[in-house]
C-alpha cells in the first residue's frame, strides 16, 4: 500500500466511523503513517459492544475466511507468547545484489588493493547484516470495538541507522491489509443503531533502508 492509499484509508475511517461517534480522531504518525496510530474513541461505554454481541462463533461467521490467526488473536497473546522471535534479525532470501556486486578492490583515490575471497564475503556479509531492515512484529490491544481485538503489528527496525556512515534509517516499503471487524454505531444514546462492520487494516510487510 502506498502513502497515498493509506491517506485514503484514514480518510474514510474518520468519515466512516466519525459520523456518529464524534470523539474519534486519529493522533499524528510519523514513519509515512505506518504503522496506524491510535485511535481516539469516545470513552462512553454505551458505545461498547454488549456481551451478546461478542459471540466468538458469530462474529467467526462474519469474518469468514478473512480470520487470520498469524496476525489477529481473540485473546491476549502477549500471556500466550511474549517475546516474539521475528525481533531478532534474520537474513532471508540471496544476498542483494547491490551488496554481492561491490567492488571493494578500487580505492577513492584511483587505486587498488587486493581482497581475499574470505575477507571480501565476511564484510559483504556484515554490510548486509547492518543496512538489513527487519520488521519487528508486536501485538497490539486494539480494544473491545474490534475483533479480534489483538492484532501482530508490523515496525521498522530503528535502534540504530542502517547505512555505513550513518545517516539513512528503517522505513515502511511494503504494507499487506488484514481485515478486521469494527463496531460501528450511528446516532446518539437510545436513537442509536450498532452493528459489525468489516475494516481494512494496513500492516508493515517490508522495511527499506533509505534517507
Amino acid at each position: 500500500m502506498g502513502l497515498s492509499q493509506t491517506l485514503l484509508f484514514y480518510v474514510l475511517v474518520c468519515v466512516h466511523l466519525g459520523v456518529s461517534q464524534h470523539y474519534l480522531r486519529l493522533r499524528p504518525s510519523p514513519s509515512d503513517h505506518l504503522p496506524v496510530p491510535d485511535l481516539k474513541e469516545d470513552p462512553d461505554p454505551e458505545y461498547d459492544p454488549r456481551e451478546q454481541d461478542l459471540t466468538e462463533r458469530t462474529l467467526r461467521k462474519k469474518l469468514g475466511s478473512n480470520f487470520d490467526p498469524n496476525f489477529m488473536s481473540i485473546t491476549s497473546p502477549i500471556i500466550l507468547n511474549f517475546s516474539e522471535p521475528d525481533n531478532q534479525v534474520k537474513l532471508q532470501g540471496p544476498m542483494p545484489n547491490e551488496i554481492k556486486k561491490l567492488d571493494l578492490t578500487e580505492t577513492p583515490y584511483g587505486g587498488r588493493i587486493k581482497v581475499g575471497k574470505k575477507a571480501r564475503r565476511k564484510f559483504l556479509q556484515w554490510l548486509w547484516t547492518y543496512t538489513h531492515c527487519p520488521v519487528v512484529h508486536t501485538w497490539k490491544d486494539l480494544g473491545v470495538r474490534f475483533w479480534p481485538r489483538y492484532i501482530k503489528e508490523g515496525n521498522c527496525f530503528s535502534e540504530r541507522s542502517c547505512s555505513f556512515p550513518e545517516g539513512m534509517s528503517c522505513k515502511p516499503a511494503k504494507s499487506i491489509n488484514k481485515i478486521f471487524l469494527r463496531w460501528y454505531c450511528q446516532g446518539f444514546l437510545r436513537q442509536k443503531y450498532c452493528t459489525w462492520i468489516q475494516v481494512q487494516y494496513p500492516i508493515i510487510s517490508e522495511c527499506k533502508c533509505s534517507c
